[in-house]
């Protein structure tokens, strides 16, 4: 029997851009994965972790002048969400060929569960959030 949270499932963590932002992410997220029906320990909660540290790692490398990296799980749809918004404007280039390697290896993770990676102006504030959408497993 499949085990479908409600849709309004949706958890927010922001971590302050700096040394321990990675780990605190992976932690947060890891916290919510019964909440939002993710089996901790399982390949796909591996995944979703690695994308949390890859888009993180991004708002380091990319972003180093924002103070927070907003980390968002949510679960909508059948489908689990993961997003990072930062205070960096300059939407990372997402078309095949232009990605890098961090990136790229999101997308490939995404797409192994039916998703994809998507990015857009933060709405009612300067930065951008990146998404990243999978099916939920069964």
């Amino acid at each position: 029997m499949k085990r479908v949270p409600p849709p309004e499932q949706r958890h927010l963590v922001s971590v302050p851009v700096g040394p321990e932002a990675v780990t605190r992410a992976r932690e947060a997220v890891a916290e919510r994965f019964p909440e939002v029906g993710v089996v901790p320990g399982s390949a796909f909660a591996d995944a979703v972790l690695l994308v949390v540290s890859e888009l993180v790692v991004n708002v380091l490398r990319h972003a180093p002048h924002s103070p927070l990296a907003d980390v968002v799980i949510a679960v909508e749809a059948e489908q689990l969400i993961v997003s990072v918004a930062d205070a960096e404007p300059r939407l990372p280039a997402l078309e095949p060929g232009a990605m890098g390697a961090g990136l790229r290896m999101v997308a490939e993770l995404a797409a192994e569960y039916d998703g994809d990676v998507g990015a857009a102006p933060d709405v009612g504030h300067v930065g951008k959030v990146v998404l990243v959408r999978f099916c939920m497993p069964s």
